[in-house]
């Protein structure tokens, strides 16, 4: 079991040095280092709302990575090899890695369509992460297109059609702790968003017995029930993981409701 958190991802590089170069590269980007820094001036500075900048894409990249070793140790076959887009599975991992880190970079221009604006903006970032990688340009091409697709299907109302891409985003629905909620609110103001992000205290994932993922999200209140509903289960419903997570919201531990595959 492990605690969603900005130091999850640190334990999901350890050990991988393709990963860790990756990372490192990424990080060190001046462009995503102001994309990051502007997301925020956007977010929270101007439009009042909640982290959307350093702390969440560190967060959701850790969390993604654990969701998809999960997925793989119960024999879960990646969409990028079963589809033939690559041959080697290291390769998949930049997928959720490099997808979480930039997937809300689009709110550096406006909150709005940012989904779409970010996919978009990660294209040459992207490729110049991936030229230092991956000697073969197909190879690079490819890889560049299914981090965009994971970037663009971060948005509520698209379907993401890859177990990796689906990683990302259910990955970018659990940083929903001590008011972290993936769901804009006002700072300050006093709404069911608010309140229902407030009430969740703690977020864990861990394998599951019956289907390759299990979360738990520890409540203070039955009010954290809207984050699940209206936030969470949503994104887990429009990917390929719909049918490999369970959810339980929980309190005091006991739980409260739970979400399984059908």
């Amino acid at each position: 079991m492990v605690l969603v958190n900005p130091k999850l991802i640190e334990s999901m590089l350890s050990g991988n040095p393709f990963l860790k170069q990756a990372y490192t590269l990424l990080v060190n980007d001046p462009e995503v280092q102001a994309l990051w820094s502007m997301a925020n001036v956007m977010a929270v500075n101007r439009l009042k709302y909640n982290d959307h900048g350093t702390v969440h894409a560190h967060i959701a990249a850790g969390a993604s990575l654990y969701i998809y070793q999960l997925l793989l140790s119960k024999g879960v076959q990646p969409s990028l090899l079963k589809d033939g887009v690559v041959e080697n599975i290291e390769y998949t991992w930049l997928i959720p890695l490099i997808g979480s880190l930039l997937h809300d970079i689009g709110n550096s221009i406006h909150r709005d369509m940012h989904e779409r604006i970010g996919a978009l903006l990660a294209i040459p970032i992207i490729e110049r992460v991936l030229e230092k990688l991956i000697t073969d340009q197909l190879t690079r091409t490819k890889l560049r297109q299914e981090i965009a697709h994971a970037i663009y299907c971060t948005s509520y109302d698209v379907e993401c059609l890859t177990y990796e891409a689906g990683c990302v985003k259910v990955g970018d629905g659990v940083d929903m702790a001590e008011g972290r909620a993936r769901v804009p609110y006002r700072l300050g103001g006093i709404s069911i968003h608010s309140v229902s992000a407030l009430s969740i205290k703690s977020v864990e994932i861990l394998p599951s017995e019956r289907f390759s993922v299990r979360i738990n999200v520890n409540m203070a209140e039955r009010a954290g029930i809207f984050q699940v509903d209206e936030i969470l289960v949503p994104k887990i419903s429009s990917t390929p993981l719909k049918n490999h997570v369970e959810v339980y919201a929980l309190m005091g531990g006991s739980v409260v409701k739970s979400y399984t595959p059908s």
